[in-house]
């Protein structure tokens, strides 16, 4: 029963160094945890391409780079969270993500903090080639 304290205050920090950028704990291999977070950085890369597609293409074959290296040390709130926030930091590549980015813009609010959500009041974006509209809960597009 005394080793539960140990054992869970070593795998919060285990945690911690595979996906918050942590120090790695002692007794673990430094390589190979180094190892695992680059897995672990690459495979949140891929989920965030899922929730934001316009986001990764518009970065092509350097994407997971790209995000990997944004996402470093930064802990996971999630898909859409993060593809959103990556988006504000470091800016969307192409009109196709523009459009994407206007468009979740137009249907949610996202202060950077809270989870976004539902807006409850008309709204418009626009991008070069695109205006959106959100009005009762949908959102409208029009190309320019």
């Amino acid at each position: 029963m005394s080793d539960r304290p140990d054992l869970a205050a070593g795998q919060e920090a285990l945690v911690a160094a595979l996906t918050a950028g942590a120090p790695v704990p002692a007794g673990f291999d430094a390589r190979l945890v180094g190892v695992a977070r680059a897995a672990l950085l690459r495979k949140r890369a891929g989920v965030v391409a899922r929730a934001w597609p316009m986001l990764a293409a518009g970065y092509g074959p350097g994407w997971t780079t790209a995000f990997a290296e944004w996402a470093d040390g930064r802990p996971t709130t999630g898909a859409l969270r993060d593809g959103w926030d990556f988006a504000r930091d470091r800016g969307v590549r192409g009109a196709a993500a523009e459009e994407e980015l206007a468009r979740r813009e137009a249907a949610w609010r996202y202060d950077g903090v809270h989870e976004p959500r539902p807006r409850r009041i008309p709204t418009v974006r626009r991008t070069p080639g695109m205006v959106f509209v959100q009005v009762g809960g949908r959102t409208f597009s029009r190309r320019r």
